[in-house]
């Protein structure tokens, strides 16, 4: 199982901007190849990038329509950890399964953000391996509850200084 170092820790606690570290630690432990954080707009059932390590292909303010989706239903209705392995999983669930093909991402884990027990958006990791390890979902899982306060303070600073909410 991918354990952080102290060193690790020291900078998720300090981080100014806490998703940009939240993706370079998780990437440490687990080689993840690609982080996106979205917060959840429950009215419509729509989720929108606040964070990408990847904005040539996945750009900041895109939006998706998760409405009468069972992964919608699971994330962001539930507050399921959604794991995704392998083309035909991922083709299943997300309309944009070509572009992560292209990118030769083969696994996903989808983490909801919850705050008073309501999702208001997910950290979402994936891998070029075909399948994650039990360990690699319980490090998504705690930095998805380390990136918590990204949402809670009513916006997100992304690492060009400006804010999105």
């Amino acid at each position: 199982m991918p354990e952080l170092s102290a060193a690790q820790i020291a900078r998720l606690a300090e981080a100014p901007a806490l998703l940009p570290v939240v993706d370079a630690v998780g990437r440490e432990a687990t080689g993840h190849a690609l982080c996106t954080a979205m917060r959840f707009e429950a009215a419509t059932m729509r989720v929108q990038r606040l964070y990408t390590s990847d904005a040539a292909a996945y750009p900041l303010g895109g939006w998706k329509n998760k409405r009468d989706t069972p992964w919608g239903r699971h994330v962001l209705i539930e507050g399921g950890v959604f794991v995704a392995e392998g083309a035909a999983a991922i083709a299943e669930h997300f309309d944009d399964h070509a572009t992560i093909a292209r990118l030769g991402l083969h696994s996903i884990v989808n983490v909801p953000v919850r705050l008073g027990g309501q999702c208001v958006g997910t950290v979402n990791f994936l891998w070029a391996t075909k399948s994650v390890s039990a360990g690699h979902v319980a490090m998504a899982r705690l930095l998805g509850l380390v990136a918590t306060p990204a949402w809670a303070c009513g916006g997100y600073k992304n690492p060009t200084g400006s804010t999105s909410t």
